[in-house]
């Protein structure tokens, strides 16, 4: 008993000490490290980095090895490509950095203020997407439909037509019927309006995009990577409704599912509270319906 109770008051102490060398300017520091290390994990789950991280972890146990056996010319040469390494990494990742600085650039400044959008136009908007979708996927009208949210999505809204207007579930299917003049283009929806129809959206340079997605989806999804959107795609070939965010298209939704993905990530508030080691499982999870 005498002996636990010294080794608590050793750890007790021990921690004390810890504590007092501890400064605010520290937990500031370590926080912010936490949080890079968080985002670098996001960023290769979300590329195709896997690979070339795993390289790099190769090319690290070879240095290392190849101190430890003295092998000059290897150690020589893995030290230098070491030094290259940052104008390497850049050159490899170089669509991910613009990609990455684009959303940094187009964020609304209004976001830094915490300005908050009527839930009720959102849910309207959600309800009467779901509804337009569900019509279109039967009739087998493609369709595609872009939800801002953080970043700024004016330079894709201008190059179609300015439409602001409340979303209708009539209004969206008018809008795709293959004879009307907006058919041919993304629908645009702000704050829970339709701010633009028939706009252009950028195509995914992705290789690994299933060959029988076609240009509605590569848009789609092209547009998830550049933006934080929300992107609704209806298939005119098969009728299947589809969901791209951020690069990954989660294909074959039902309307209750479409429903839930819209809600849980435009009224975050309304979704289901998690625990931390949920979040964590979800986080490190293959990604639910990615095909």
């Amino acid at each position: 008993m005498e002996t636990f109770q010294h080794y608590w008051e050793v750890l007790v102490n021990y921690f004390s000490q810890f504590a007092q060398l501890i400064k605010i300017t520290d937990i500031i520091d370590i926080a912010i490290l936490a949080f890079l290390i968080y985002q670098l994990i996001k960023f290769v789950r979300k590329t195709n980095a896997t690979a070339v991280m795993k390289g790099i972890v190769i090319l690290v146990v070879a240095l290392f090895l190849s101190g430890i056996f003295q092998l000059n010319v290897m150690n020589y040469l893995l030290n230098r490509a070491f030094e290259m390494g940052l104008f390497i990494l850049v050159i490899l990742f170089q669509p991910e950095i613009r990609r990455m600085l684009e959303q940094v650039g187009n964020s609304k400044l209004s976001d830094f203020f915490g300005r908050q959008v009527g839930q009720r136009n959102i849910e309207t908007a959600i309800t009467q997407t779901v509804l337009a979708c569900t019509d279109m996927s039967i009739s087998r009208t493609g369709a595609l439909i872009v939800f801002e949210r953080g970043i700024n999505l004016d330079n894709y809204i201008k190059t179609g037509t300015i439409v602001d207007a409340a979303p209708a579930a009539e209004l969206i299917k008018n809008m795709f019927f293959n004879k009307a003049p907006l058919h041919d283009g993304a629908v645009i929806i702000r704050d829970g309006r339709i701010a633009g129809a028939a706009c252009m959206l950028p195509l995914s340079g992705n290789n690994n995009i299933p060959a029988s997605l076609g240009m509605r989806h590569r848009a789609g999804i092209g547009m998830s990577e550049r933006s934080d959107a929300v992107v609704c795609i209806v298939s005119e070939e098969t009728g299947d409704i589809s969901v791209a965010l951020e690069g990954i298209i989660k294909r074959g939704l039902t309307p209750e599912s479409l429903e839930k993905v819209l809600r849980n990530e435009l009224m975050p508030a309304e979704a289901e509270e998690k625990s931390v080691w949920q979040k964590i499982s979800d986080f490190f999870a293959p990604k639910a319906g990615e095909k």
